[in-house]
């Protein structure tokens, strides 16, 4: 905000309204259509950001304002709510149920792996299996573990939400905690940090071989696009170096849903309310999973062809 004041020459200011006249709440409104219009003009054409960065602005500005209004009591006017808040549908990452797998039980690929990239690889496993958050996952020690009966089960209140989340873990994932759990006395996973790995993730997924392109396409005053950051020498992204941290909680949800879990059952493991917006993105891209088997099908069932002979004998 300083520096669009200062590149544009736009001053910033607040008027209390509650005595101004018709013709002066006319100016105050120009004033802020102006001021929407210049400054996501700065956004956008200055700084080359897109449509869900522009819209987060948007929001926090809006937000300030209402809080002005109704928790501070201050008349500075309505002239926010209209505002508008751009939006974009930015494509969620995943691993497919069959990339997962392979990272799970290939032993082949596992040994071609250094230390870190081992322990990136278990961690990996891990946030793919239990859908924390990616803060909540690196925090996980020995009082978030608890064992009944022989079965083990991973109990966490999430520090975003607060929402309280129990699952039973499957044998790989408690190999890989027991793997870990004489080398780190406090954590049940590798300590490793956020920007590490992310960068030990986008390593892992390139020995694997997921190096095909992918075309990113990002939205700017709604109308899709390449964005103009593009790998050197590359028209497009490779597939490994858009995976993160956050592809783990991903890639556990929407694995879920296409296997068969229900959203219910879902939502309480991933913490999510029912209304979520956000998990209902998952349930979108989980669907094109099925859609796509589903079509298989059909086209297996529309190239089989039976004999006269065939059909008759079945009757």
């Amino acid at each position: 905000m300083i520096n669009f004041s200062i590149a544009k020459k736009i001053p910033l200011r607040i008027k209390d309204t509650g005595h101004l006249a018709k013709r002066e709440l006319i100016y105050e409104k120009n004033y802020w259509n102006k001021f929407y219009k210049k400054f996501t003009d700065y956004l956008y054409t200055d700084l080359g950001h897109f449509d869900n960065y522009v819209g987060s602005n948007i929001k926090i500005l809006r937000t300030f304002f209402n809080y002005l209004n109704d928790e501070m009591g201050l008349r500075v006017g309505m002239f926010h709510k209209s505002f508008y808040v751009p939006g974009e549908e930015i494509p969620i990452i995943v691993l497919t149920p069959e990339q997962l797998n392979f990272l799970i039980y290939d032993n082949q690929f596992q040994g071609t792996l250094s230390p870190r990239l081992e322990r990136t690889k278990d961690i990996f496993i891990f946030g793919c299996t239990v859908a924390l958050r990616v803060s909540d996952l690196l925090n996980l020690n020995g009082s978030n573990l608890e064992i009944s009966n022989d079965s083990y089960y991973l109990k966490v209140t999430s520090k975003k939400t607060q929402t309280f989340t129990r699952i039973k873990l499957p044998d790989y994932a408690i190999e890989i905690l027991k793997k870990y759990h004489c080398k780190q006395h406090r954590k049940l996973l590798p300590v490793i940090t956020n920007y590490n790995l992310n960068k030990n993730i986008k390593l892992l997924a390139q020995t694997a071989g997921w190096t095909d392109p992918f075309a990113k396409m990002r939205s700017r005053r709604g109308i899709s696009e390449l964005p103009g950051k593009q790998l050197k020498n590359q028209p497009t992204h490779r597939f490994c170096d858009l995976l993160t941290s956050h592809t783990m909680r991903r890639t556990a949800i929407t694995t879920m849903l296409s296997l068969g879990m229900t959203e219910y059952t879902v939502r309480k493991i991933s913490g999510h309310s029912a209304n979520s917006k956000e998990f209902f993105r998952y349930v979108a891209l989980a669907q094109y999973y099925i859609d796509k088997e589903t079509e298989a099908f059909y086209q297996r069932l529309s190239e089989t062809k039976f004999s006269q002979q065939n059909l008759v004998r079945n009757t």
